[in-house]
């Protein structure tokens, strides 16, 4: 299931016109694509950074102790929902580090804690399965991603293999129709 937030009127325009970029991109997934959204252009701005943030605090589900951001677009995300929601925040690595208290997700313990993912762009969920795989094995409870852009297809949820429900705050859908 995948529920998606009603945007501000001018909220898709901005980030489109700001982040969508054209030509040949090679996904994480592997997938080539003729469209990329560079989420750090919108990231890097404060101001739309905080739209994204406000939109997403009305899309975390109810009881989320924990805001996992995920490695590396997820990051600057979650910090911005938490400071609008008090929430703690979670980094979540790729991997464990190799040194140091060689941890995957930095921050409070996620054992029997209800944490909702916090990413930046979703295609088909690779990385979100990963770390939801991973916390889920640390003890975390791990039901809902909320995401800036969802650029599956559209009426797909490329998460349901793992039981994980998507919120956006953006879809590609969206994001196209602001272009005309």
């Amino acid at each position: 299931m995948t529920t998606d937030a009603t945007p501000d009127a001018t909220l898709a325009a901005d980030i489109d016109a700001i982040c969508r970029l054209t030509g040949e991109f090679t996904l994480r997934s592997g997938q080539v694509a003729d469209t990329y959204f560079d989420k750090y252009l919108f990231e890097a701005q404060p101001a739309l950074l905080d739209r994204v943030a406000a939109q997403m605090v009305g899309l975390l589900p109810e009881g989320t102790e924990l805001l996992g951001g995920l490695e590396l677009g997820g990051i600057p995300i979650a910090t911005m929902v938490s400071s609008r929601t008090g929430l703690p925040a979670l980094f979540v690595r790729k991997k464990a580090k190799e040194y140091g208290t060689a941890k995957l997700a930095e921050g409070p313990d996620v054992s029997g804690r209800r944490v909702t993912i916090i990413e930046d762009v979703i295609t088909t969920g690779g990385a979100v399965r990963d770390a939801t795989n991973a916390l889920r094995e640390l003890g975390a409870v791990v039901e809902v991603v909320v995401c800036a852009i969802d650029r599956s297809p559209e009426g797909e949820d490329p998460l349901a293999d793992v039981g994980l429900e998507i919120r956006s705050v953006l879809t590609r859908a969206q994001l196209d129709a602001v272009r005309g």
